[in-house]
């Protein structure tokens, strides 16, 4: 094994460093002059904390030097979407506004919980501007590209956090997810990502986007580093209300247990999909033996409900900077957060009221299953600029429409996990797991599971 080879994985890595195989200051730069040789083609980086990744190393291997234990992903490089705040690093949150203000005076708590675990932070990473797209098509710091396809979006918001792990760049990244926004890009990229409950990880020094719908969680590109970055994650967070009194679960010894004894189904249909995204499930439940198919009511109500209320939450947090300063937003944030101020309030009242009723109908549902299987994504990645997609034969304008399948659950707070697939060679499409809530664990088992049974594929793209 190698300093950093782009391929080798987080517990990979944290085992030879604590074993004293690998020193953590040699991954560390490994890691750096992967970022300087592979980021001006990804485009995934928008800060890169090199003095501070080497001053984190030498403390691990300081503490190992000492026979004392530096955590459980000891040396592990990681790098966080840039709405996470990184101590003496200015939180752009891939804005032009934001850029101009003060660095954070310290870590986001779940920076500081990887940093805890013994992970380096390598720099933070490329978004859409204030976490409202699917695309990182960013106007201000120019798109992310798509490891395996560099004429290809890596997916949003958190598309610089999935292309720097599907690049090989860094083996764990942090992302945010409102409406899909860790699913879509962990799908278009090949990686395996993570939105846990609403309220299970805390947000503490994370820009907000949409509050009551706003995730955190980790990417990765196997099911063991996904649970043992998630593990690392937990806790309660006294800076979120949200996450104030959230104890732990330990994830990662589960996973070895398998599917054995969860209901899995599969979700039909306004969540059948077509072409490759409905082979992607149909390989999926044919690996774990998944023959029961639900169907969830109301889910495209639930759509247009969440994007009901993103857009007015979303614009609210903005409207002084939309008054002074609509200039300085990138065109497609201003002109959404625009119409998002303009929503009547009865709509939001009525939003949020049926939010309640689909609730109570979706959490029936789990009482016959355990786990629902859904495409991520209506497609692979599209080509940077590409404007519509085709479904069913219908041409749909392509950035909402990324989000089909993802802001029906994330807009009831459900935990997600995201498999990589690729039918018949294609580029990446992911499946997602879906599980009750506060049941992680039982979609991280059923994500281990095709692993095991070798149907994902999170290779990276290293050329």
């Amino acid at each position: 094994m190698t300093a950093h080879d782009g391929r080798s994985g987080a517990l990979a890595i944290a085992g030879a460093v604590r074993s004293g195989a690998l020193s953590a200051e040699a991954v560390a730069e490994a890691a750096l002059a992967r970022i300087a040789e592979r980021n001006a083609a990804l485009n995934a980086f928008t800060t890169v904390t090199a003095e501070r990744a080497r001053r984190d190393a030498q403390r691990i291997d300081a503490t190992l030097a000492l026979g004392k234990d530096p955590g459980p992903l000891a040396g592990v490089p990681f790098a966080v979407k840039d709405l996470f705040d990184i101590a003496g690093v200015v939180t752009r949150a891939g804005s032009k506004i934001d850029a101009e203000g003060a660095p954070a005076a310290a870590d986001a708590t779940l920076v500081r919980r990887l940093a805890e675990a013994g992970a380096v932070l390598v720099g933070a990473l490329n978004m859409d501007e204030y976490a409202y797209g699917f695309t990182t098509e960013n106007s201000h710091y120019g798109p992310s590209h798509n490891p395996h396809d560099l004429a290809r979006i890596a997916g949003g918001s958190s598309g610089g956090a999935a292309a720097s792990v599907a690049g090989g760049l860094v083996p764990l990244a942090l992302g945010s997810d409102t409406n899909g926004s860790i699913r879509v890009p962990a799908s278009l990229c090949g990686t395996f990502g993570l939105k846990p409950t609403y309220g299970r990880l805390g947000r503490g020094g994370a820009r907000l986007f949409a509050s009551s719908l706003d995730h955190v969680g980790p990417f990765a590109r196997s099911a063991a580093d996904l649970a043992a970055a998630y593990d690392a994650l937990q806790g309660p967070d006294p800076r979120d209300p949200a996450c104030a009194g959230m104890p732990a679960e330990a994830s990662q010894p589960l996973l070895g247990r398998g599917a054995d004894g969860l209901r899995i189904a599969v979700a039909g249909g306004y969540f059948a999909g077509s072409g490759v995204a409905a082979e992607a499930v149909a390989i999926a439940a044919r690996a774990l033996g998944a023959d029961q198919q639900v169907e969830v009511p109301e889910a495209a109500r639930a759509r247009a409900a969440a994007f009901v209320i993103t857009a007015a939450e979303g614009a609210n947090l903005h409207l002084a900077d939309l008054k002074k300063r609509p200039g300085d937003f990138d065109p497609n944030t201003r002109d959404r957060f625009l119409a998002g101020a303009l929503v009547p309030a009865a709509w939001v009242v009525q939003a949020q009221r049926f939010r309640r009723w689909y609730r109570e109908r979706v959490m029936a549902l789990f009482e016959a299953v355990d786990v629902l299987l859904a495409p991520a994504t209506p497609c692979p990645a599209p080509l940077i600029g590409q404007e519509t997609i085709e479904t069913a034969g219908i041409a749909v304008p392509m950035r909402p429409y990324l989000g089909v399948y993802t802001q029906p659950l994330s807009f009831i707070g459900l935990p997600v996990v995201a498999v990589p697939l690729r039918p018949g060679g294609s580029l990446p499409i992911g499946v997602q797991i879906v599980a009750a809530p506060w049941r992680e664990a039982d979609a991280l088992r059923v994500a281990a599971a095709l692993e095991q049974a070798g149907v994902t594929n999170a290779e990276p793209a290293l050329d």
